[in-house]
């Protein structure tokens, strides 16, 4: 997978934050391929000091990991909110560069759009790799209505005046969660594939894996 040289890792919050603004308008919202076959989860977890960032790449139609890749190491900037990628997609990016095969499209547990300078983990990536990436959160960046409680009603998740994404109910009865487009997606075709990803359980099988795969190799 080719990882795309598009600025230096910045070392100061300033330097962040002016990425993001550069980069930010670079994002496609058009649709995801007609065929989605593979979608990879993306999840860091911290143990100790070190954090963990783990991929798996699932088959769409049954499901079941393919590949998977797990990077350990020290985060190298700090914890901000809203500069969140600066610290977990290096070594993200790492471990998408040790697949063997190259997803369709990325999952990201965290935002996309939905972010205070429209480039959130799920845009980040999305423009380093190339890929079509979508960003689902387990909380809202922004404000919404419940949506019904069937599965797959939702509502507009709105940050200032824009909509950024959609507060989706993946499961009957249950929270729902937060769906922003990263990069190369429509908002429909992003929350049609949660949807298909998440038959069982609230949060897609990609990153229930992901999760899986990150915990246990930080024990």
């Amino acid at each position: 997978m080719e990882i795309r040289d598009l600025h230096p890792w910045p070392s100061t919050e300033d330097e962040a934050v002016a990425i993001q603004a550069r980069l930010a308008p670079l994002v496609r919202l058009d649709g995801l391929p007609e065929q989605v076959r593979t979608a990879a989860g993306l999840d860091v977890a911290y143990a100790d000091d070190e954090l963990v960032a783990a991929v798996t790449v699932l088959d769409v139609e049954s499901l079941s990991v393919v590949d998977s890749a797990v990077v350990r190491g020290i985060p190298e900037f700090p914890y901000v909110p809203g500069l969140f990628a600066f610290r977990e997609a290096p070594p993200l990016l790492s471990a998408l560069s040790e697949l063997s095969v190259t997803p369709d499209v990325l999952v990201c547990d965290g935002q996309g759009l939905a972010h205070p300078r429209r480039f959130g983990l799920a845009c980040h990536l999305g423009l380093l790799t190339d890929l079509p990436s979508i960003g689902v959160g387990k909380t809202a960046m922004g404000r919404y209505e419940p949506p019904g409680e069937e599965r797959g009603a939702w509502t507009p998740l709105r940050l200032d005046d824009d909509v950024v994404g959609r507060a989706l109910r993946t499961q009957r009865g249950i929270k729902p969660v937060f769906v922003s487009v990263g990069h190369r997606c429509t908002l429909d075709a992003a929350c049609d594939l949660v949807l298909r990803l998440a038959p069982k359980y609230r949060l897609p099988e990609t990153t229930r894996t992901a999760d899986r795969l990150g915990r246990a190799a930080g024990r």
